[in-house]
């Protein structure tokens, strides 16, 4: 997603089109949670449907562990580019200044507009609110909803704080890997040599057994949906770091062994192929089945975490041999698009929710209301981030 500030020489057109795709998903996702799944939204009393249930847990499993992947795979070149220094500050400025200011200005709207709407408390202006109860600065309820106090949260720009700090242990890495003994000449700049071999069915399926074992064994005391304010101010769902730490990792070694260009089409072709079926299953009995578990030691949580991260392994392999070998044209359009795709993360759930609470109460039946949020989300987000990016000074942070 975050790509502007480190792209390689060449340019990928199938990667802009597969990030536009992703971008979208993420839109179609957000849109979904008021009308199907149990956690918590900023919408609430609204018609569900459990299918909806169903596509927020499909996306779930694989779609952000994607956008690590991909948002990884540039760093190396970044780094080696810049140097350690200027790589920190242009991840500060890139990553940093959104974090800061959208948790300063979209996120407290957003938790404002619940408060108002579903909290049995006094009203209160938002300048009150915002310092009050948001920052913490006023004296806590005795009978405070929560979850927590205050009310100062991250919302949806967990990833790009959680992607800022993966990039901080990437230069540290780097820094710690200067102090070792060289053997072998270093690499000129943004190399990229074909030294290992490229993923096969073998590793592939290795890769899922261990991203099951360690998903599994954190859920034994995080389940899904279960958030912590890791070092007090990191928002993380620890149900998930396994698989999220995992392909931020392989993203940064498909770039230095070339695996976007090297990979197998006929891998990537079976594993779309179990990834389709496996999503096909889903669908069909559901992500609400009894089988199937949030976390704990028991056999639904193990089931869960073996079929999240298979579904997780095989779309993610699937999707780039999809994308690298038949949606490769590229445009204008699909270029800005795919640059205005940072800043779509951004601001698209102000406009998501500001959909939803219009069509509150208006009576249509969930996939209806879901439907027009979803489309017309789009139809906003994209130009509304491009406008937003044609600002003075915007363009240099989204």
């Amino acid at each position: 997603m975050d790509t502007s500030t480190s792209a390689p020489a060449r340019r990928l057109d199938w990667l802009d089109n597969l990030r536009i795709a992703l971008i979208a998903l993420v839109v179609v996702h957000h849109a979904a949670q008021a009308y199907g799944p149990a956690d918590w939204w900023y919408v609430e009393n609204q018609p569900r449907t459990s299918v909806l249930g169903t596509l927020s847990a499909f996306d779930g499993a694989f779609f952000m562990s994607l956008f690590f992947f991909i948002s990884a795979y540039f760093v190396p070149a970044s780094y080696d580019r810049r140097g350690g220094r200027p790589f920190l500050t242009g991840r500060l400025k890139r990553l940093g200044i959104p974090v800061v200011v959208g948790a300063l200005t979209l996120v407290p709207g957003l938790m404002y507009a619940y408060y108002v709407r579903y909290r049995d408390y006094p009203a209160i202006s938002f300048p009150r609110y915002f310092t009050d109860v948001y920052l913490g600065l006023g004296e806590e309820p005795a009978d405070w909803s929560g979850p927590s106090w205050p009310d100062l949260q991250f919302g949806h720009l967990w990833f790009i704080q959680n992607l800022l700090a993966y990039s901080v242990l990437y230069l540290l890495c780097r820094q710690a890997a200067r102090l070792l003994p060289r053997r072998r000449p270093r690499p000129r700049t943004g190399a990229r040599p074909a030294r290992g071999p490229v993923p096969g069915h073998r590793s592939l399926v290795l890769l899922t057994v261990v991203v099951t074992a360690a998903t599994f064994a954190i859920r034994l005391h995080y389940p899904l949906d279960e958030w912590i304010p890791f070092l007090d101010f990191i928002q993380v769902e620890p149900a998930r770091v396994a698989q999220y730490a995992t392909f931020f990792a392989l993203g940064i070694v498909a770039f230095r062994q070339d695996w976007l260009n090297r990979l197998p089409a006929r891998v990537g072709w079976i594993w779309l192929g179990i990834g389709a079926a496996l999503t096909a299953v889903l669908f069909a009995v559901g992500s609400d089945a009894g089988f199937f578990g949030p976390g704990g030691a028991n056999g639904p949580s193990l089931l869960w975490s073996a079929y999240e991260s298979a579904l997780c392994t095989a779309l993610i392999t699937g999707l780039l041999v999809l994308f690298r070998e038949r949606l490769t044209a590229g445009n204008r359009l699909s270029r800005a698009a795919s640059s205005a795709s940072y800043t779509v993360y951004i601001v698209h759930v102000p406009v998501v929710v500001a959909l939803q609470l219009a069509l509150s109460g208006s009576g249509l039946q969930a996939p209806l209301s879901f439907g027009l949020v979803a489309a017309l989300a789009l139809l906003i987000s994209f130009p509304l981030a491009d406008r937003i990016r044609r600002l003075p000074g915007f363009r240099r942070v989204l």
